[in-house]
């Protein structure tokens, strides 16, 4: 991880009572084509977009923000509800508090879910919709996610080591052929506070696949150009998904395959994902 690739000091934004950390890239010289927003997922945050974002920025505006439960959004007071219906909610409404009409829009993992919700649920008009190794398809959710669901509290309290050994070898895991030891702390790290501890183990309870049927039973009514990216090696959401949701999708859709790279593309093919993104985008922002 280097210093390019950090997160800038976040902008709080309150939203339903809620705080939430987002950022705003933006190019360094001249206007900005067009505004993009990049939607992580889990267990991750916007650290895990911020190459991208970096990349795009060049010459779009990028819109990024950690989900309530996540990075920087961890409150370690009363946490706030932090399933996928929420989160959906926040995006919408994080959408009008930015001012954006029509933004493009880049989701990863539950971050797919997240923006298909505040589209098909929520209302929000998209110019575009990159979605990358998403959950959205049943089924989905791990074993582990099950077990987690069924004893929450038991995991919270994990002896500190334990858990922190338990999160790395978990993020560890997402990818095809190993990750970067920097970036397995740096993205370990949010979760290994007291308060990350408890909120790593809350978001995996509340998230249910029953809360994407909605989405799935929706999907032909999507209302943007998509596009459809997956690591040809994601050991977490087999790559077969992406073609079988490509056919649900209204129109003729695309699939990038990124061979070689688990289900952190962002990160394991950080430079054929922006090249990818960028073309897509330079495409879509001169299609009416």
């Amino acid at each position: 991880m280097t210093e390019s690739n950090t997160l800038p000091q976040p902008v709080t934004v309150r939203v339903d009572g809620t705080d939430i950390a987002t950022y705003v890239i933006e190019p360094r010289r001249g206007d900005a084509a067009a505004d993009v927003v990049l939607c992580h997922g889990t267990p991750w945050s916007a650290a895990t977009l911020m190459p991208l974002a970096r990349a795009l920025a060049t010459r779009y505006r990028v819109f990024l923000w950690d989900m309530p439960g996540y990075g920087a959004s961890i409150d370690d007071g009363d946490p706030p509800p932090v399933d996928l219906p929420h989160q959906q909610q926040r995006l919408a409404a994080l959408l009008d508090h930015w001012g954006l009409d029509r933004p493009h829009v880049l989701a990863h993992d539950i971050g797919g879910a997240v923006a298909l919700g505040a589209h098909l649920l929520g209302a929000r008009e998209l110019a575009s919709l990159y979605l990358l190794d998403v959950v959205t398809l049943d089924p989905w959710g791990s074993p582990f996610f099950r077990l987690v669901a069924d004893h929450e509290a038991v995991f919270a309290a994990l002896p500190a080591n334990l858990h922190t050994a338990l999160v790395r070898e978990y993020i560890a895991g997402a990818a095809g052929a190993g990750l970067d030891a920097a970036w397995v702390d740096g993205l370990a790290r949010p979760w290994c506070s007291a308060a990350g501890q408890r909120a790593f183990y809350r978001q995996i309870a509340q998230l249910r696949p029953e809360h994407t049927s909605g989405l799935v039973a929706r999907l032909d009514q999507t209302r943007c150009q998509v596009r459809i990216g997956w690591g040809e090696r994601d050991p977490w959401i087999p790559a077969a998904q992406a073609a079988e949701l490509a056919d649900r999708l209204p129109g003729a859709v695309e699939v990038s395959m990124f061979p070689g790279a688990g289900h952190l593309v962002p990160l394991e093919a950080t430079e054929a994902l922006a090249q990818d993104v960028l073309a897509w985008l330079t495409v879509v922002t001169r299609t009416p």
